[in-house]
């Protein structure tokens, strides 16, 4: 039954690429020209497929160009279908004369690639223009003796890897270090989709450059369970990450962190077994990478969650997609007196356009009143 799901969205994919070279075909006026176009869509269809199988075995450099550009072209083939579809939308109202601009003719295709160009060169730039987003919140707990507030840096979907690199994610060293962190807490997807490239490329050497008071603590993502949770779990170690999977620490005797296993695991524990034994007294921070069940959080009267996982769909309009899945998509939540906020990510799936969000890191500023 389980391949049912896959063989359907196999046939979506490939008639929608047929679709749309179809299209392509036509609008080229020249054999040789539609010889090369469809060569290289196959080629970026088939870049995905290969780097999944094969990326391992090849250098860095070749199995990350293969999944930059299968990835990248997924996001390039929705702007595409996106663009063919309203021009045959348009062609039947018969109010432009788009048979004949977009019918054998250069022009036709370069002013239809010319925009796609345009859409994912302002994506590019946007997702590499990270966004700073502050949060003041104030909790009626009192923690530990002489703790009186905590800074926070929270970041989520970083996604490393073959796509995102040893080099650009030291490039996002300083802006989590010049904040001069309390604790750095991480809600999932630090890996990508493979741990090897991690391991091959030290990535562990990198992370431990992240400076905080209390240390780094994170919990799995899906991607972490797609990678292999266990080779996960094992470069969180070498990464000097405290790893919470369904687990809770209680930090300096002032405030808990509390780790949910990612809804991957179906045995996941439920917040109310997790904090049996915890000091309700005490703040309790969750980590969840998945916001859903959101009910549960406020009745378990948790004090601040940290998610990630939707992107705030990555780029438009999946960000439509995303918004009618989950209750809260994005952004600051308050239910009850339960704080809830859910990042963007700090990284990216896949091909590196934003359009429609931007990747974000949090620094959240938490005071505790209660008893001061």
């Amino acid at each position: 039954m389980r391949i049912v799901p896959i063989l359907i969205m196999l046939a979506l994919v490939l008639g929608a690429h047929y679709y749309v070279f179809s299209r392509l075909w036509l609008m080229i006026p020249h054999p040789a020209g539609r010889v090369i176009m469809l060569a290289l869509g196959i080629l970026a269809l088939l870049c995905p497929i290969l780097s999944m199988l094969i990326g391992d075995y090849l250098p860095q450099a070749v199995a990350s160009f293969m999944y930059r550009t299968g990835s990248s072209w997924i996001i390039i083939f929705l702007y595409l279908l996106l663009a063919v579809a309203l021009i045959d939308i348009i062609r039947l109202t018969h109010l432009f004369p788009f048979a004949k601009i977009f019918s054998g003719s250069w022009i036709g295709f370069i002013a239809l690639s010319s925009l796609v160009v345009l859409c994912c060169t302002f994506g590019y730039i946007n997702y590499r223009n990270k966004k700073k987003v502050e949060l003041a919140l104030t909790l009626d707990k009192k923690a530990g003796e002489g703790v009186n507030s905590l800074k926070i840096v929270a970041i989520s979907d970083l996604h490393l890897g073959y796509g995102i690199g040893k080099k650009e994610f030291e490039s996002w060293l300083p802006l989590i270090n010049d904040e001069n962190p309390d604790i750095v807490l991480i809600a999932g997807d630090l890996v990508d989709s493979n741990t090897h490239p991690l391991f091959a490329y030290n990535f562990a050497e990198s992370v431990k450059k992240i400076r905080a008071r209390y240390g780094i603590y994170a919990v799995l993502g899906n991607h972490e369970y797609i990678g292999n949770a266990v080779k996960s779990a094992a470069f969180f170690r070498q990464a000097g990450i405290t790893l919470l999977q369904d687990s809770v620490s209680l930090i300096d005797d002032s405030f808990y962190l509390i780790g949910r296993d990612d809804r991957s695991n179906p045995k996941r524990k439920s917040i109310e077994e997790l904090i049996a034994r915890a000091d309700k007294t005490k703040p309790l921070i969750m980590l969840d990478h998945q916001p859903v069940n959101l009910e549960e959080t406020e009745r378990n009267h948790i004090d601040l969650q940290l998610s990630g996982h939707t992107h705030k769909g990555q780029v438009w309009p999946l960000s439509w997609v995303v918004n009618s899945l989950f209750e809260h998509a994005y952004g600051y939540l308050k239910k009850g007196d339960t704080h809830i906020y859910v990042t963007s990510g700090l990284g990216i799936w896949g091909g590196k356009f934003r359009i429609g969000s931007r990747s974000e890191y949090v620094v959240i500023h938490l005071t505790f009143a209660g008893g001061n």
